[in-house]
């Protein structure tokens, strides 16, 4: 009875020393994103988005090229290495904000020599901070 007795205190003394989840207050870092808000420029239906990227072995290898051009080039800012990047019947479709007018003729440059497509489509913007 006694042992009994030492345990259920033992598992009693655990169990107040542990906090609920409830208890504990909301971290920023646990709060669900808000993913709700459309971006601006893609509200367009007609505007194409990654998902609209084409599935062909061509289509899929220049944006692959042009995506490791632009990472490699540590003269682009961060901002202008996540811009979108699309091929879809050999047109190359660059959308997205980049931080100066030279990084957007940089990437214009830079999608010329890599090549392989029929034109370019620059939709990339000058972000205003």
């Amino acid at each position: 009875m006694r042992t009994l007795m030492l345990t259920v205190l033992a598992l009693v003394a655990a169990a107040s020393g542990c906090a609920r989840d409830e208890d504990k207050p909301a971290h920023p870092a646990n709060v669900a994103a808000d993913n709700t808000k459309k971006n601006e420029r893609d509200r367009d239906p007609s505007a194409l988005t990654p998902g609209d990227q084409g599935e062909s072995e061509a289509d899929r290898t220049i944006t692959q090229k042009i995506r490791q051009e632009v990472v490699k080039d540590d003269s682009l800012s961060m901002t202008a290495k996540n811009i979108k990047i699309i091929t879809l019947n050999g047109v190359v479709t660059l959308r997205g904000p980049v931080k100066s007018e030279k990084e957007k003729t940089e990437i214009a440059a830079l999608v010329q020599r890599v090549g392989g497509m029929t034109r370019v489509d620059n939709q990339l913007e000058i972000a205003s901070n």
